[in-house]
Order: structure tokens, then C-alpha cells, then sequence
């Protein structure tokens, strides 16, 4: 086939479901681990042909397709996109947001103004850097750091999935397989569609594998992957995925006139 199909994944446990024993789905193609917003820049620079990106990075390029069916989504508490806080939310007004995230930096911002009436300073927040120690009324923590983080010195915790069904009724989603334009996949769309429904069927041995690389109890892996996280992209994540677009649209934080287009074979114009 000539190069391999670069692949580019988050390595958080709410994506292993979607990656275990992927590459034995395709002869080639090359996977790499990075985190969301990284992964998003690389896609963009023509590094990743597809990539697990944020959602709203697809709505800010305007030039990608979906891969169909699969996403990380939410319906309800989704535990690892959290907002701590030191005040009540609608007192916030430096917020500093995960280096790591970009949807939910997004999400943060659309909850804080739509349901709060605040729009707070943002500053980023250092993979590396202790929440504990940041300048800010707030702190979002994304992935498995969110799932650790307890910061007994922020009183108020809003898990952003349930503020956003509360609040919508609708799932979240915060990330899909976005492919770059022109980049003919050569079948690893179905690779995906098979990893994903082999993971989805292996959460028990995901769970007992991760657990112990995280710190965390394998019990209440095995419940995440199983029970929180969502893998589909059906119609009720596509409503909620167009809402949060809108609402994205409102505050400036996404180009209008993006709609949902899918992989498929028409919409192919160069092979790698």
C-alpha cells in the first residue's frame, strides 16, 4: 500500500475501549498517543490523516469528515471533565482550563455564561501544574487527572456532563474520529468500527490492564467504560453535538456554516 494510514489517539482510559488491539484490524497503519488538543494541532498540520480530536475542532476547521457510529460521548455524569471551584460558579471570574482539553474548555465557557451569566478571565493550566496552586477562582481537569483530582481546597464540583443533560436533556460528546481532506483510509474506517466493537466487548480486561498503570480500582474502571462513557455517534448524540455547536456559535468559539459530513468513498480526492 505504500505508507501507512497515521493514526493518532488520546491516551486517556475513556479511549482505550476504541484502540485495544486496533492494529490488529488493519496491516497498516501506524497509531500514536497524544493528548486531545496535541492530537487536534496535528491533524491540522497534515501530521495524523485521522485523529480522535475534540469536538469543536471540527467545527473550527470546516474541513474534515466523521467517521461514522463511534465517538466519546456521555449521557449524564461523565466523572473526568470536571470544573472545581472555590466559589459558587456564578461568582467565578478566573477560571483556568486544562492545557490538555478543547472541547471542554468550550463546554466550561457555554456553561459559565449561558447558565450562570459570568464570563470569566481563562488562563491555561500546565498539564504538569498542581491545580491546588493555580491563581484562579477555578480549575477544569480533564481525562484521568480529573478522575484522581480531589482539591479539598475547592468547595464546589460540577461534573460538566451531568450540568449539560441536566440542563439540554441531550448526551455530550466531546470527541470523534475526524479525517483530514482528500485522505483515502484504505479500510482503516472499518478497522475502527471493529476495534471499537471488540473494546466495547473487552471493558472487564481494559478495566483490570488500566487500573493498575492509573492508580485506580479496577471495580470503578470497569463501571466507567461500561456504564458512563458512551461510544456511539447516534441520532442523540448528533442533536447534542449540534446544540453544543450552536451554543459554540454564540460565544464565537466555532465557525458558522459547519455541518456534519461523513467518511464515505465519494469523498475521496488523493490516496496517501
Amino acid at each position: 500500500m505504500g505508507l501507512p494510514i497515521r493514526v493518532g489517539a488520546v491516551n486517556y482510559l475513556n479511549t482505550k475501549p476504541l484502540i485495544h488491539d486496533l492494529e490488529s484490524f488493519h496491516p497498516d497503519l501506524a497509531l500514536s498517543l497524544d493528548v486531545p488538543s496535541r492530537l487536534a494541532d496535528q491533524l491540522a498540520r497534515g501530521e495524523l490523516d485521522v485523529a480522535l480530536i475534540p469536538a469543536i475542532e471540527y467545527f473550527r476547521s470546516g474541513h474534515y469528515s466523521i467517521v461514522p457510529d463511534i465517538s466519546i460521548a456521555s449521557r449524564g455524569p461523565v466523572l473526568s471533565v470536571t470544573l472545581f471551584s472555590r466559589v459558587p460558579a456564578a461568582n467565578i471570574r478566573r477560571v483556568a482550563l486544562d492545557e490538555g482539553s478543547r472541547t471542554s474548555a468550550a463546554l466550561t465557557k457555554i456553561f459559565l455564561f449561558k447558565r450562570h451569566n459570568t464570563q470569566p478571565e481563562c488562563v491555561p493550566l500546565p498539564l504538569q501544574a498542581d491545580p491546588e496552586q493555580i491563581d484562579a477562582d477555578a480549575v477544569l481537569l480533564i481525562g484521568d487527572r480529573a478522575m484522581h483530582a480531589c482539591l479539598p481546597g475547592f468547595g464546589h464540583a460540577y461534573d460538566l456532563g451531568r450540568e449539560w443533560e441536566d440542563w439540554t436533556g441531550l448526551p455530550f460528546v466531546y470527541a470523534f474520529w475526524a479525517v483530514r481532506e482528500g485522505v483515502d483510509l484504505h479500510g482503516v474506517d472499518d478497522a475502527l468500527r471493529r476495534a471499537k466493537e471488540h473494546g466495547c466487548a473487552h471493558t472487564g480486561a481494559i478495566a483490570q490492564r488500566e487500573a493498575g498503570l492509573l492508580g485506580l480500582d479496577a471495580g470503578f474502571c470497569r463501571r466507567y467504560l461500561s456504564n458512563i462513557i458512551q461510544f456511539d455517534l447516534g441520532p442523540r448524540e448528533q442533536a447534542g453535538l449540534h446544540m453544543f455547536y450552536m451554543l459554540a456559535c454564540e460565544l464565537g468559539l466555532a465557525r458558522r456554516g459547519v455541518s456534519l459530513e461523513y467518511y464515505g468513498a465519494n469523498d475521496l480526492v488523493e490516496s496517501r
